[in-house]
């Protein structure tokens, strides 16, 4: 009897706490403005990178949220890993940037 009140207790545990995680993580519902603004900093940034000289873009792929842009995909250059990011921060209505950028040498992949 006491194990079944002890799995009880363990499995109302866990109910509750992947019900407030999941309550955590979730993020309101943007209206039709919110992700057209969203997608045109994204493209301003990706315009900003791609006109850049000194920066390869073609394969970095640009999100943006609320004026948060992730910048993901990969890169050749480890001077691209930390100017990219700080092209980005410049473009107007950037708040933040996150660098997902991975460095791709010969073939292999490795982080920042």
């Amino acid at each position: 009897m006491i194990l079944i009140k002890t799995i009880i207790k363990v499995l109302f545990c866990v109910t509750l706490a992947v019900s407030i995680a999941s309550c955590a993580t979730t993020q309101p519902p943007r209206s039709a403005e919110q992700v057209a603004a969203d997608k045109q900093l994204a493209d301003a940034v990706a315009l900003k990178l791609s006109e850049d000289p000194n920066i390869y873009a073609v394969h970095i792929d640009v999100s943006a949220r609320g004026g948060v842009v992730t910048l993901s995909g990969y890169v050749f250059e480890s001077n691209d890993l930390f100017a990219a990011p700080q092209l980005a921060a410049k473009v107007p209505g950037v708040t933040s940037v996150v660098n997902q950028l991975t460095l791709e040498i010969m073939g292999r992949g490795g982080r920042r």
